[in-house]
């Protein structure tokens, strides 16, 4: 079982939403799967069945998570699968054009309409939208895609024809292209890889505070630092400091802290470098969309809880840098080139982030293809390195569970 969450965005830039998508089995060791086996074992919906096992809270505690049905597990007893802990009405049941507009389909879509569930439809072309009135109807959300189909004369029919319906602007490919829509208006929710394009050019400049940061990111990252210097400049930022307390606290229940040094004392220079790498990042991302922070973090604990799939377990720390500073030239404003040059990596990580090259970028293109549910690609990794996929799974589940309890107060 391989899962991943999809981000849905709203017009501030504000994570309102997940698509969970995922894949039972590896494609290329069970090929039938691309055929009629594809439908195997659809009784259970993965998505429900990994909600359910992550608890609803480790993936967000509001947002709408979408999740796929198709023609026939759209049949199966949903609402048994969901149990008693995860609301139905933060379940969209996201279907495709497997689903017809037959008078069977349109009547167990209004059944699970009356049990609380929202519905959403995806990969109709223009001219399926009279032929499904009977369906779009019954709607929530409906995904446009910006790739396939002009979506602003499809905005326009449902604006007229289904009013209530939500408009969701999907494989939105620039951050241009975001704003454009954003500008016109009239959709509810947008999805694509806008928000974590590379920079290309940029800001050569870094602003007063994030320079006190990126002085922190490189004390902690030298193989023996100075636990007093890196306890002075936390010094100079209230959030950190309050953080770092609160950390210390939590450790130490009866424990007295008397300074900033001696809460860092406390960590020891291990548990004080992992903070501040995680810390400091999600202080960097401040300023950018709040999902930019989850991919950084959750790239970081990923890479590192892969590193022993890939061979790798003796190199856990530094994949957790280089997952951490995959988007560094996002949060900076500048090439990942220029951005690595304000920070202190090793030359194997500069080479995976600048160049693409050496063993550390096999994993970051890993995780690229893993997070955008590029099913074909991992297969086809998970194969030519005998990673097991149950391994894999725990992998990306422990690092959603980490993300989750970092933020936990």
């Amino acid at each position: 079982m391989l899962a991943t969450l999809i981000p849905l965005f709203d017009d501030k830039m504000s994570v309102s939403a997940y698509s969970l998508f995922s894949q039972k089995e590896n494609m290329f060791i069970n090929p039938s799967l691309r055929g009629t086996g594809m439908y195997d074992g659809v009784g259970n919906i993965d998505g429900i069945d990994i909600i359910k096992s992550l608890g609803i809270e480790t993936i967000d505690d509001t947002a709408d998570i979408f999740v796929s049905v198709n023609h026939i597990s759209l049949f199966t007893d949903i609402a048994s699968q969901c149990g008693e802990n995860t609301p139905k009405n933060r379940i969209v049941l996201l279907m495709d054009n497997t689903v017809l507009p037959d008078e069977k389909y349109v009547s167990r879509i209004k059944e699970l309409k009356e049990a609380g569930f929202k519905l959403a439809i995806r990969k109709l072309k223009v001219s399926d939208f009279e032929p499904y009135k009977a369906i779009i109807s019954q709607l929530d959300y409906i995904l446009l895609d910006n790739q396939k189909i002009d979506i602003a004369k499809a905005k326009i029919y449902f604006s007229k024809v289904y009013p209530n319906i939500s408009l969701c602007a999907i494989n939105v490919e620039s951050q241009e292209i975001y704003d454009k829509l954003v500008a016109d208006g009239g959709y509810k929710l947008y999805e694509g890889p806008f928000y974590r394009l590379p920079i290309t050019k940029g800001a050569s400049e870094v602003a007063p505070l994030k320079i006190n940061y990126i002085e922190l990111l490189n004390i902690v990252n030298d193989p023996d630092f100075d636990l007093t210097k890196a306890a002075d400049i936390i010094g100079r930022d209230t959030a950190l400091v309050v953080k770092l307390l609160q950390m210390v606290n939590r450790m130490s229940v009866n424990s007295e802290i008397t300074s900033i040094r001696h809460a860092a004392a406390m960590l020891g220079q291990k548990e004080l470098k992992k903070w501040i790498n995680t810390a400091v990042t999600n202080q960097l991302c401040s300023d950018k969309p709040s999902e930019i922070t989850r991919v950084s973090l959750l790239r970081a604990k990923f890479a590192e809880n892969l590193a022993p799939l890939f061979g790798l377990g003796g190199q856990t720390s530094e994949l957790f840098l280089m997952g951490l500073f995959s988007v560094i030239d996002i949060i900076l404003d500048m090439t990942m080139e220029e951005a690595l040059k304000k920070v202190k990596v090793s030359k194997t990580i500069e080479n995976a982030l600048v160049n693409n090259t050496g063993e550390f970028a096999d994993i970051l293109n890993f995780i690229i293809s893993y997070e955008s549910a590029e099913w074909t690609s991992v297969d086809r990794i998970v194969l030519l390195n005998n990673i097991d996929s149950a391994a894999l799974y725990d992998a990306y589940n422990s690092s959603l569970e980490w993300f989750r309890d970092l933020f936990r107060n």
